[in-house]
């Protein structure tokens, strides 16, 4: 399987650093955590039918993150490798954001599952 911890750290990061000042935020914190154990354990994503908007909710602040604060420093450190990593979550989260939003309008309570890209 392809590595993906880095991705599973970062979601981990995120959810252990973000203040959970509301009950929905900290719902969204939940779903990362949730989600950096299905990313490291099975590679894919994986979200139970009730919590799909939350969870994509949640990834599309990741992506947010990164995409502000995380791959600036990449790209201004010259840091090749990291920005191909960076990149590619940011891409992995917002693609999710869009699958995990159609199929909370067309599978009725189907959980959500979906292998994730091969990581660079």
């Amino acid at each position: 399987m392809t590595d993906y911890r880095f991705f599973a750290n970062c979601l981990r990061f995120v959810a252990r650093r973000t203040d959970a000042a509301t009950p929905e935020i900290r719902t969204m914190m939940d779903d990362l955590d949730a989600l950096a154990n299905a990313v490291e354990g099975e590679g894919a994503l994986v979200v139970p039918a009730s919590r799909r908007k939350s969870a994509a909710r949640a990834l599309a602040g990741v992506a947010g993150m990164l995409q502000q604060h995380i791959l600036p420093e990449a790209v201004a450190a010259g840091d090749a490798a990291g920005e191909r990593r960076v990149r590619w979550m940011i891409d992995a989260a917002m693609a999710a954001v869009a699958e995990i939003s159609v199929h909370a309008e067309t599978a009725g309570e189907i959980d959500y599952r979906q292998a994730l890209p091969p990581a660079p």
